[in-house]
This record gives structure tokens, sequence and C-alpha cells, in this order.
């Protein structure tokens, strides 16, 4: 494991190559360690062009994987993977999850509950407002407060969650070890200090470019259920954060601004286009049922498995909708037990109650 941890390391710090190059990489070489040991004419058969296979070839004959999974270590790094239990749900769900990801700090169960706010980098005092207005109650409610660590919105909204002792995750366009941008660093340590994290999918030693943004965004709503977007003109990375949203079946909220502000075009565009518009806390917290949401993960998370329940995902054949009767009839189990252990299982998302008495596994 730790072998196949190094190699990702390696790929990682290629830059041409991301997850989708990288699942090809799999694909055809079987493992991270074998594709990188392999000629680079071999990666003709991935149906990549000359030029790509000569700059992943250059980049790969400087990179020392070893070393750089060394420097993560000794900076205690977290490194992370879709195939681990601390890799976040919501994120293994999107089309390109990072193969590889670096966490300063600390991704918990809970912040399967986030949502990303994000917005102008310029501000206004309504914006300043409305996330004063906003954030407490969406952080205090139990969401995870995801950002981008920018200027504006997503610092101000990062400070607000601070505020109720709520918990926030911001994503970097460069590496972990250079918190960006560098004024903001101060808030990226405070994050990690109160429990929070910091996490990127780019190498160590990599600056912020203009053209990792794009990238980054996925990052920042694919850790969330939804976007909120506070301010925006109508050209700006928050907008371009919405759109990877809509992509990933994630909500979108809009905050409605003044039709002669500048930061709102963006904004009301996007209610224009069908973004839900927001007017207060409740309205984020109502349309993703927080609620519903919080007790699965909490039956989840804190309810352990026994063997009722066991049993009764045996009988509960993939596809098949049995009824409770028949449940009971062929369990050694009491009514109220099957009936117990049911709803638990319900609440853990793992069975579906279909009606008039039917269960079926998830």
């Amino acid at each position: 494991m730790e072998e196949d941890l190094i190699y990702r390391v390696g790929w990682s710090c290629v830059l041409e190559i991301g997850p989708v190059k990288f699942n090809q990489l799999l694909a055809a070489f079987g493992s991270a360690k074998e594709a990188w040991g392999v000629a680079g004419s071999e990666f003709r058969i991935l149906g990549w062009s000359p030029e790509l296979i000569d700059k992943v070839s250059d980049q790969r004959r400087r990179i020392d994987p070893e070393k750089e999974y060394q420097k993560c270590q000794k900076l205690k790094i977290k490194l992370l993977t879709p195939f681990d239990v601390e890799y976040p749900k919501l994120l293994k769900e999107i089309h390109d999850p990072p193969f590889l990801l670096y966490v300063r700090g600390d991704i918990k169960p809970d912040d399967e509950l986030a949502l990303a706010v994000v917005g102008s980098r310029r501000m206004s005092s309504y914006g300043v407002q409305v996330i004063e207005d906003l954030v407490p109650g969406l952080s205090g409610a139990g969401l995870t407060i995801v950002s981008g660590l920018a200027f504006g919105v997503d610092a101000k909204a990062t400070l607000e969650a601070f505020k109720v002792g709520g918990r926030t995750i911001s994503v970097l366009a460069s590496g972990v070890d250079l918190i960006t941008p560098r004024s903001n660093e101060w808030l990226g340590l405070k994050i990690i200090k109160k429990n929070g994290a910091i996490v990127s999918e780019f190498p160590l030693g990599i600056e912020a470019q203009p053209f990792y943004f794009p990238r980054r965004n996925r990052i920042i709503s694919g850790l969330s259920l939804g976007v909120l977007v506070i301010e925006a003109a109508e050209k700006s990375g928050s907008l371009i954060t919405a759109g990877e949203a809509l992509d990933q079946g994630r909500e979108v909220f809009a905050v409605p601004g003044s039709i002669f502000s500048l930061v709102s075009r963006g904004t009301n565009e996007l209610i224009k286009k069908g973004a839900t518009p927001v007017s207060g806390p409740n309205t984020i917290l109502e349309e993703l049922d927080l609620g519903t949401r919080a007790v699965r993960l909490q039956a989840r998370n804190d309810l352990p498995s026994n063997l009722a329940e066991v049993d009764l995902l045996k009988m509960l054949a993939e596809g098949q909708e049995i009824h409770v009767d028949e449940l009971v009839r062929s369990s050694s189990l009491s009514g109220a037990e099957i009936f117990t252990s049911l709803t638990l299982l319900e609440l853990k998302g793992m069975v579906k109650n279909v009606g008039q008495g039917y269960y079926r596994r998830t």
C-alpha cells in the first residue's frame, strides 16, 4: 500500500497527469508503480499525442517519487486516495476525483455535511452583511464551510464560521506547503489549528497559477452538498464553481443583489438560470434537508452493526423486495427486533422502505 502511495505522489508531480490520464495509466499498466517504470514510447497505446508523451517523459525523469513522499512524511502531510476511509465521500462521487489528495489538518465524517461559500474578492458592504447574517446560522447548524481561501467572500465566510465554532475546509490551487494567497497564510494556519483542513491535489512546492483554479474549483464543489454564491461579477471563478456544482449534481444557491451592482450581476444571472435565491439560512437548510441528512450520518457513524442487522441484510437479497411478514417468518428474531433493526438500517441508508411493508437493500 505504501509503495502505491509513493508512486501516486510521483505521478501527482507530473502536472500533465490528472485523474482521467492517471486512470488510463492504471488500466493499461496495472499500478502506479508499474506505469512509472515503463518506457515513454509505451504511452502511445493510450492515444496520447507525441507532445504530451514528451512532456510526461521529461518531467518523470526529473522526479524522485520516494524523495517527494518523504517530504510529505517529514511535514506530516496526509496523503489520501479514493480507497482510504478518510477520503471525502462526496468528493469520491464526482466523475474525476483527485487520485491523490494532500491534506494538512483533519477531514472528519461530519464534513460530509458541507456547503461551499464563494464569491467576489472585492465584496461590497452588502456582501459583508450577507455573510455575517448567513454563515453563522449555516455553520452553527452543522454545515462545514468550504472555500478557496481567497480574499473577500471566501476569507470572510471562514472567519464567520470560526465565531460559532464551526468547521472549515479550504482548497488550494497550490501545494499545501505554500498556502495561497500568501497574505492569507495566517488564516490557513488558523484553519489547521482549529482542526479544519487545507487540501489540494497539487504536489508540494507548486505555486498557484491561473489555469490551476478551475481544477481547484471542481474540488470545492465536489466536497460540498451545494454551492452558495454570495457576490460574483458576470465573469468570475465563482460562476465556474457554480457550473462545476451543476455538473456534479449539487445544489446551487445565489444571493440576489442590486441591479446596479457589478458584483451582483453574476448572482442575479444564476437565479435567472434556476439557482435557488437565498433570503436567509433556512432557505439553504431546508433545501438541503439537513436535518434528515444529519440523522442518517449520525446513525451511520455512531450506531454499530449487530447480528440482527447482519442477518436482515443477508435475508434482503439485493434487488428483491421482501415483506416484513416474510422477514418475521424466516428469522429467529422477534417482530420488535426486526422493526427496530429495519429502522436503524434505513437511517444508515442500507435498506429502503418501498411501501406497504416491503423493504429492499439499497
